[in-house]
């Protein structure tokens, strides 16, 4: 089943709104945390809609790894639109746009919430802070939809993440599409289309708080396997 907000199935809103041919063309301003999460959620969409990756994520504490992401996105869009003018796929042309990389702003939105739990009250702070400029970027692109590559990935809410793009839909005047991209065997799609292109795929969503657990959660592995 899709990701559930009350009676809200996203995977099948989502799916309703591609079966609306009115709405095939449309812009579509997608938030981008990285390449591999963003792979199967362009190759599904870019058929439907005219893709504008916006790649903001003030979270990730390491300017290198804010910078090897990046550079690893614009080359999956490359070889996407690569494979378009040569026709081995259809859709649309995909378009990329960096945001700020204000390093301090994702510690000032979370401050006093260091002690949270991965993938708690924190990591709502985050996904807000990155949905809140990217409703701000399509409103100012005329976008017709907003929405973000978040969802595919397993340790995310799903729920939470779709009820603050719908408050901000609302609070900006911009169409927020829904999704539960895992679904469906996104997520394993994902990992594929990576393997495939010869992504660079962290182990962590990019702040601190994330790599650190990572680290520690590597750390109970060794020990168990000794």
């Amino acid at each position: 089943m899709g990701a559930r907000n009350g009676n809200k199935n996203y995977s099948l809103e989502l799916e309703k709104i591609l079966k609306n041919t009115e709405n095939k063309g449309k812009k579509l301003f997608l938030h981008s945390c990285c390449a591999p999460c963003s792979s199967y959620v362009l190759e599904y969409l870019r058929g439907f809609f005219q893709i504008t990756v916006f790649y903001y994520n003030p979270n990730i504490t390491e300017q290198e790894e804010y910078l090897k992401r990046m550079a690893e996105q614009k080359r999956l869009i490359e070889e996407f639109n690569r494979q378009l003018l040569e026709g081995e796929v259809s859709g649309y042309l995909i378009k990329v746009e960096e945001g700020d990389y204000p390093k301090g702003l994702f510690f000032e939105a979370v401050k006093g919430l260091e002690q949270c739990k991965e993938g708690g009250e924190r990591c709502f702070v985050c996904y807000e802070l990155r949905l809140r400029r990217t409703a701000e970027q399509a409103k100012e692109a005329q976008a017709d939809y907003f929405t973000t590559t978040l969802t595919i990935s397993p340790l995310k809410n799903a729920g939470k993440i779709n009820e603050i793009g719908e408050r901000l839909s609302k609070e900006y005047g911009v169409l927020f599409l829904p999704s539960d991209f895992k679904k469906k065997n996104g997520y394993k799609r994902s990992v594929e289309l990576s393997k495939e292109h010869g992504l660079y795929r962290q182990n962590y969503c990019g702040c601190v708080f994330s790599r650190n657990g990572a680290h520690e959660k590597s750390a109970v592995v060794a020990l168990d396997k000794e």
